[in-house]
């Protein structure tokens, strides 16, 4: 049976930048397993849709090369990110604390860690920046 859950990306003051649902096979995942899917489905949106959208706004953007392919829109269609690319970087970002899941309010603590989806279960992403100078 398919479970959904609410995902919403919060800033550190606490507003909403964005929020949907995410549907998975299974009730019980792991946390990498939320990152997998989150980071593939919102890489694929902005494939199909990267002709009427902005710049990539996902968990992670794009470095280097994708960045520079995906740069400054001149008339050409922007080349496809690569979800795989993405996920290894959202993965490294979540094991360096520089991005905190919180599940119904509680903190992941690790890629391996499971919980069940259950009716209203909301999963908040924040982005921390590193501060300038210190």
């Amino acid at each position: 049976m398919a479970a959904s859950l609410t995902i919403r990306d919060e800033t550190l003051t606490g507003g909403v930048s964005q929020e949907w649902s995410l549907e998975f096979l299974s009730e019980t995942i792991t946390v990498r397993d939320l990152i997998r899917e989150r980071v593939y489905q919102e890489v694929q949106d902005y494939n199909v849709k990267r002709q009427m959208v902005g710049p990539y706004r996902g968990l992670i953007t794009p470095e280097g090369f994708e960045q520079a392919l995906n740069g400054p829109h001149t008339g050409a269609r922007p080349r496809p990110i690569e979800w795989k690319t993405q996920y290894e970087r959202a993965l490294q970002a979540f094991e360096a604390n520089q991005v905190l899941i919180l599940i119904d309010d509680r903190q992941a603590e690790s890629l391996d860690q499971s919980f069940t989806i259950g009716s209203g279960t909301a999963v908040t992403f924040l982005k921390l920046t590193l501060l300038v100078g210190g």
